[in-house]
């Protein structure tokens, strides 16, 4: 695979990128990070690769829950320190059982819930 595109981006000191993900209908479903390893590999496989900061080691989205994201497009910002990926997604894209991350809206003072659950993460995830 050609990685010309690479020099394009700007990686944070620890090698890391924010990946803003949306399905195709535009529904902003989550901010994860990559590293080179990862935007390779998802870029190669066409399902969406990440890198986690708390555990520190790289991660298929999907690869527990089956909720996996298939690539559709991919952009890069004006600065190249940021990407952004549309995906098919399969299920929920929140590991708390929502279809988006982003289902909390503030609304006078509080978040309230705007999102429908559509999944149990207990009956998903290991523990």
């Amino acid at each position: 695979m050609e990685n010309n595109f690479l020099t394009f981006l700007k990686f944070d000191k620890e090698g890391l990128i924010p990946v803003i993900v949306e399905d195709e209908k535009g529904v902003v479903l989550m901010l994860a990070y990559m590293n080179k390893e990862t935007l390779l590999e998802t870029l190669k496989t066409g399902k969406m690769h990440y890198y986690s900061r708390s555990r520190r080691k790289k991660w298929l989205k999907g690869e527990e829950s089956g909720n996996f994201q298939f690539v559709k497009e991919f952009y890069i910002d004006c600065d190249g320190d940021a990407l952004l990926f549309k995906v098919q997604q399969q299920g929920g894209a929140c590991h708390t059982g929502y279809y988006s991350c982003f289902f909390r809206k503030f609304k006078e003072g509080n978040f309230i819930v705007t999102g429908e659950k559509i999944f149990e993460p207990d009956k998903v995830y290991k523990k």
